[in-house]
């Protein structure tokens, strides 16, 4: 496996990536009727407007198989939010589902906690849709569950948890 930091040749295999985990993931979770209107083409209009419209230290870093097939990806930068300078946050974390469970998620994650670090982070969040099992891998690396907040997916209202780390240093 390769990782490396992701460019915009990548968005082809990230909107992939994006598709195809939001269908595994999220299945009983999101409406199906939603999930099945979720495109590789409309994906990569996303990640199009992303890459030409960072965040302040936005960075994706992509997990590449030996043929250089994206399998997985995170997404990370400075806090979204309004008042949270020395607030990293992790966008997104993607891997595909056969390569779930092989440490893939972990060494994703530490590349953008490194990432973050080097950028002078001190803390750490990620928004988690609830009841994504995604919640216990990062409590499961010291994150903390330290609110929730509605938000609209399709037609559907549902709950985002917000997991901290005080000390991103901690996450090591």
């Amino acid at each position: 496996m390769k990782l490396r930091r992701a460019e915009p040749s990548d968005i082809e295999g990230l909107a992939y990536v994006s598709v195809e985990t939001w269908k595994t993931t999220y299945a009983g979770l999101i409406s199906d009727a939603f999930l099945s209107t979720l495109t590789v083409e409309g994906r990569k209009e996303i990640w199009d407007r992303s890459f030409k419209n960072l965040n302040i230290d936005e960075v994706t870093f992509v997990l590449a198989d030996n043929e250089d097939r994206l399998i997985g990806f995170v997404k990370g930068g400075r806090c979204r939010e309004s008042n949270c300078d020395s607030v990293a946050e992790v966008y997104s974390i993607y891997i595909l589902k056969e390569f779930q469970g092989s440490g893939y998620g972990k060494l994703l994650f530490k590349e953008m906690v490194e990432h973050l670090i080097g950028s002078h982070y001190h803390t750490l969040k990620v928004w988690v849709l609830e009841g994504n099992p995604a919640v216990h891998f990062y409590t499961n690396l010291g994150g903390q569950i330290v609110g929730k907040k509605e938000i609209k997916i399709g037609e559907e209202t549902l709950i985002e948890l917000a997991v901290q780390w005080k000390d991103i240093k901690d996450i090591r």
